[in-house]
């Protein structure tokens, strides 16, 4: 697998240097070799190389300490060890220490290639992983969350004072305000970057599994659990733990979680053992949880302890001065996702999409936004490319938006959107769920929640 960079080869036997260089040429590898293994550490200073393959016996510096400056000069190459007849336990050593493989004196050259292959694989994964993390990071970065608003920058004072804590937040807003997308702008400004950022959401998990999905289980400790997994609160140890809709999370689980942000240590169910774990926790709700807490649905303690900052998002509504910015924004991001230039607007369309009163806020929007460039026949997104309970709303008055009142509750326009859009898809619930931007089981208990009937056929 030839690489966009060199591989390093240290040895002090010249000759072998000399053939392998020219062997790796016929494959297509570029390669530099060195027979002074301080010579190579200087090179490590200026250039970068995908493998660096080192024997482990040298005069002036062992491979031991060629991979010690390797993993602080380039922390992205992979190492592969050279060793003699009876030095294998010293390469054993390097591979705890970092190396990747080794091969032993003599080797042959097909065998050497197949190695240094698996090697340049490697890189190249890891190549990729570090692009991952570093997209997942920018498209989360403090400055691709839209808002000019003065809700949104009371939002982007906070997140800059609490980013570099440890401190427990509480989000609080509507479905679709973009309450994970806040936390792992949280998580990816602080120091806790490069760690974990694992998610959850209390209401979509039943009561029976919750505890093992975050506390992790032993093998064998209830009907089921064939391996031992380790949970997800210590796969995010040293990162960052959001716990959506935390309203949702049953008493006796609160209980449990209590103990764990008091003592932070996890046990495992059927365990005997505590591991310590250091977690920033973000959990999230659509609810206000004082008012759980009042029912006795929600433990008071707990509450206290998760809202050491409390952080409001505001609905869409509320934010008519992003709406500009947040639709070009949708526009370029979702028409660069399908391979498109991002299309024009017309007159039409924006009126009746800066009419729409957004009950499912940005993520509503966002599903809008995406339709309407797939459905799209030319450079300029139409009305009838947006979905009727949108497009009804062009030319409208906003304060009649929908025959609603200006004393009309939320709920109340919450209940006739879920029904518009029910209606549109007939009757097809994954379909709204979706189009909602919302999961099932969150559209099943709105649905009995307001009472919402299908209609006999």
């Amino acid at each position: 697998m030839p690489s966009p960079l060199p591989v390093a080869i240290i040895d002090d036997d010249q000759e072998m240097l000399r053939v392998l260089a020219r062997f790796l040429q016929k494959h297509g590898i570029e390669s530099e070799t060195y027979t002074d293994p301080r010579k190579a550490v200087v090179a490590f200073s200026e250039k970068r190389f995908a493998v660096v393959v080192s024997d482990v016996q040298m005069p002036g510096m062992s491979g031991h300490e060629v991979l010690e400056q390797v993993k602080s000069l380039q922390p992205g190459a992979v190492v592969i060890m050279i060793t003699g007849f009876g030095s294998v336990r010293s390469a054993v050593q390097a591979m705890r220490n970092g190396a990747f493989d080794y091969i032993s004196k003599p080797f042959d050259y097909d065998e050497f290639l197949t190695v240094l292959q698996k090697a340049l694989q490697q890189h190249a994964l890891q190549q990729e992983v570090a692009e991952l993390r570093k997209s997942v990071q920018n498209r989360y970065a403090f400055g691709n969350i839209i808002g000019k608003s003065v809700p949104m920058q009371k939002v982007f004072d906070v997140i800059g004072r609490i980013a570099h804590t440890r401190t427990n937040i509480l989000l609080v807003g509507e479905s679709g305000t973009g309450k994970e997308m806040i936390a792992r702008a949280i998580h990816y400004a602080g120091p806790r970057k490069d760690a974990p950022f694992i998610a959850i959401n209390c209401g979509a998990i039943p009561e029976s599994l919750l505890e093992s999905e975050l506390f992790g289980h032993e093998r064998g400790a209830y009907t089921g659990a064939v391996t031992r997994e380790r949970g997800l609160l210590v796969s995010a140890d040293t990162g960052t733990m959001f716990l959506d809709e935390i309203g949702d999370m049953p008493l006796s689980m609160q209980t449990k979680f209590l103990r764990v942000l008091e003592d932070w240590e996890v046990r495992p169910v059927g365990g005997s053992t505590v591991r310590k774990i250091d977690v920033r926790v973000v959990s999230a709700s659509k609810t206000d949880l004082s008012k759980c807490v009042e029912r006795g649905t929600f433990r008071e303690d707990l509450y206290y302890r998760l809202n050491v900052v409390t952080l409001d998002l505001p609905p869409l509504r509320e934010r008519a001065e992003d709406m500009p910015l947040l639709i070009a924004h949708l526009l370029r991001r979702a028409a660069a996702e399908q391979g498109r230039e991002a299309p024009r607007v017309s007159r039409e369309a924006m009126d009746a999409i800066l009419r729409f009163p957004w009950p499912g806020n940005v993520r509503e929007l966002e599903h809008v936004i995406e339709r309407a460039i797939i459905l799209a026949e030319g450079p300029e997104i139409a009305l009838r490319d947006l979905p009727p309970h949108v497009a009804t709303h062009a030319g409208q008055a906003v304060s009649a938006s929908e025959g609603y009142a200006a004393t009309t509750t939320l709920e109340d326009v919450e209940k006739q959107h879920i029904l518009r859009v029910l209606e549109h898809v007939e009757w097809k619930r994954a379909l709204a769920a979706d189009t909602l931007g919302i999961n099932r089981r969150t559209l099943y208990r709105k649905i009995q929640e307001y009472g919402i009937e299908e209609p006999s056929p």
